[in-house]
């Protein structure tokens, strides 16, 4: 009996101590992570800026359930090893139940088989390289760099009636096979080819004119590019620098922001962007009313990055508040790959994560454009532009 009592007392406190334990972990904090570009070479802030504007507004209003969601955004510097390390800090580490509102060029590459093996999704509030597509495990808020290629592509073509069009494209990692299969989806939809492509231009470079140069010299009377801000800007400026003012630009979502029309003092014949979002140009619009409110409140840009990181936010706290019984990884997983697809006014396709193995299916853009000496982005047109279903 002596020896029993002991072991009796050592299983009643290890039962305790698991309970105890369980109740902390339903009652506590949701964890929510996200891996961003915050540092490096290009950066996008704003979109887990705005999906942790998000979350602290549910906060302030009481939270999922009665739960607070904790956020945590991790730099993944640009760098291949800070991405890695990153992502298992937060899954692993902090023991996330998911990813909401990333943005890198480089993260999903690096992260999606991790984020199988750990069976967690990620909603990024920005998709950029090819795996944030293709994986099963995520699916991003926005249109992506691809889409948004075709998408340009036939405004330029089919809208403004533009021949002779040219690519500038700068290639980060193994992303030039799907800048390539855009351009060959407006090929099989218009039967149309692009004039002349160079896919030598570089992130960052300090000076474009031999590629502006070059692009003249063949013939080129509109360029679609896939720049960041600083670059289409570099561009640009190198084009005027030659007087090459009637070339149009066709241009990605990438350079739709207020500071990037406040830095264009000569466009050419004009800057075209199928916004994946709905235009924050139209600042009296009631599709952006409350994503605009609590940008300004927090102090983040109008961006389109921001826009996705709010929708990202926006999207995970809909499906979350829909969640019977305890919130984990497993009851967030479920959920995600059960959701009905939902629609914003701020999209021009529901949105839905789902079971599918592969996650690129908002296809719609609102066409916007840039004049010489207006900077100002206005909008190009009534209704989205979508890519044709096959």
């Amino acid at each position: 009996m002596r020896n029993i009592l002991p072991a009796l007392a050592l299983a009643t406190a290890t039962v305790l101590t698991a309970c105890a334990g369980a109740e902390s972990g339903t009652g506590g904090p949701i964890v929510v992570g996200s891996v961003n570009a915050l540092s490096g070479p290009a950066t996008f802030p704003e979109a887990s800026r705005a999906a942790k504007a998000v979350f602290e507004a549910a906060n302030a209003a009481g939270g999922v359930n009665g739960r607070k969601i904790e956020y945590k955004a991790i730099d993944d510097k640009g760098d291949p090893a800070a991405a890695a390390a990153a992502a298992r800090e937060v899954v692993g580490g902090d023991e996330a139940v998911a990813l909401v509102g990333s943005s890198s060029l480089i993260e999903c590459e690096i992260n999606s088989k991790y984020y199988e093996q750990q069976k967690i999704l990620s909603i990024p509030g920005i998709g950029v390289d090819p795996a944030c597509f293709t994986s099963p495990n995520i699916a991003p808020a926005n249109v992506g760099p691809y889409h948004d290629m075709t998408l340009t592509l036939l405004y330029g073509s089919e809208v403004l009636k533009l021949t002779d069009i040219c690519a500038l494209l700068e290639i980060a990692g193994n992303t030039l096979p799907s800048y390539q299969a855009a351009i060959d989806e407006w090929t099989k939809i218009t039967g149309k080819k692009l004039k002349y492509v160079d896919s030598t231009v570089p992130y960052g470079g300090s000076d474009y004119t031999s590629y502006i140069v070059k692009a003249r010299a063949a013939g080129c009377r509109a360029i679609t590019v896939n720049p960041v801000e600083p670059d289409s800007i570099g561009q640009l400026k190198a084009a005027a620098a030659q007087g090459w003012n009637d070339v149009t630009w066709l241009l990605l979502t990438s350079v739709y922001s207020e500071n990037y029309a406040k830095a264009i003092s000569n466009a050419g014949a004009g800057v075209y962007v199928p916004a994946e979002f709905y235009p924050f140009t139209d600042a009296d619009s009631p599709q952006n009313k409350e994503w605009r409110d609590l940008m300004i409140k927090n102090n983040i840009p109008l961006t389109s990055f921001s826009q996705g990181g709010y929708l990202a936010a926006k999207y995970f706290l809909q499906v979350l508040r829909g969640i019977q019984g305890d919130i984990t990884r497993e009851s967030v997983t479920k959920a995600l790959r059960e959701m009905k697809p939902i629609s914003d006014p701020m999209v021009g396709t529901p949105y839905v994560f789902g079971p599918a193995q592969t996650h690129h299916d908002n296809t719609a853009g609102w066409p916007v454009k840039l004049l010489s000496g207006t900077n100002k982005w206005e909008l190009a047109a009534q209704d989205w532009l979508r890519i044709p279903r096959s």
